[in-house]
C-alpha cells in the first residue's frame, strides 16, 4: 500500500484516538476502546474512508504498535490527552530509561523536570536510539538519562503500554541526567 496514505491513517487515527474522538462521533469507553466497526463508519461519514486492510496495516505494520486491536474494538496504545484509564499495572521499571527532547526544552526541564503536559503521562524509551529517534521529530535531539530505578524506590509508579513505552507520572529534576 501507498506508505504516504498509510502515515494519513495513523495521523488520522492518532487525532481521533487519542485526542478528539467526537470530532467524528465516536466515544471511546473508559479505557479508550471503540468498536471497530463504528470507528470506520464515522470515518467515512467523516470524509476520510478507511478499508479494513488498511487499518489493519497501519495497526500491525506500524513498528512503534500505536494502536491496538482486541475482539473487534480498537485503542490508542497511549498519548492520550481525553480522559481514559488504560488500566495498565504497576511495573517495576530497568535501573534506567531515556526520553528523548530537544535543546530549546533542556532549561525548563532542568527547572521542572519532565511534566506530562497535555497527555496524561511522561513517556520514556527503554532505550537511547529510541529516544533519540522521538526526540529528532522535533529537530536535534537530546537524550535525557532518567534514574527510573531510584524514583520507583522512592515511591513514584511506572506503567508500560502495549507498544513499551514507560509512562510516568511526573520526573522531577533530581532524578534526570541532562548532557551539558
Amino acid at each position: 500500500m501507498d506508505e504516504r496514505r498509510l502515515v494519513r491513517i495513523s495521523k488520522y487515527l492518532a487525532r481521533h484516538l487519542r485526542h478528539d474522538p467526537q470530532r467524528i462521533g465516536i466515544t471511546l469507553d473508559a479505557h479508550g476502546w471503540v468498536p471497530v466497526d463504528e470507528l470506520l463508519r464515522a470515518a467515512a461519514e467523516h470524509g476520510f474512508p478507511i478499508t479494513a486492510a488498511e487499518l489493519w496495516e497501519v495497526v500491525e505494520g506500524n513498528d512503534k504498535r500505536r494502536y491496538a486491536i482486541e475482539g473487534g474494538r480498537i485503542r490508542a496504545s497511549q498519548g492520550h490527552s481525553v480522559p481514559v484509564d488504560l488500566d495498565l499495572p504497576e511495573v517495576e521499571p530497568p535501573e534506567v530509561l531515556y526520553h528523548g527532547t530537544v535543546t530549546r526544552f533542556v532549561e525548563a526541564i532542568k527547572k521542572e523536570g519532565l511534566r506530562p503536559m497535555s497527555r496524561h503521562h511522561v513517556h520514556l524509551s527503554p532505550d537511547r536510539e529510541t529516544a533519540a529517534r522521538v526526540g529528532a521529530r522535533r529537530g536535534v535531539p537530546v537524550v535525557l538519562v532518567v534514574a527510573a530505578g531510584k524514583m520507583h524506590a522512592d515511591g513514584h509508579v511506572f506503567r508500560r503500554s502495549a507498544n513499551e513505552v514507560w509512562l510516568v507520572d511526573i520526573v522531577p529534576p533530581g532524578y534526570l541526567l541532562i548532557p551539558s
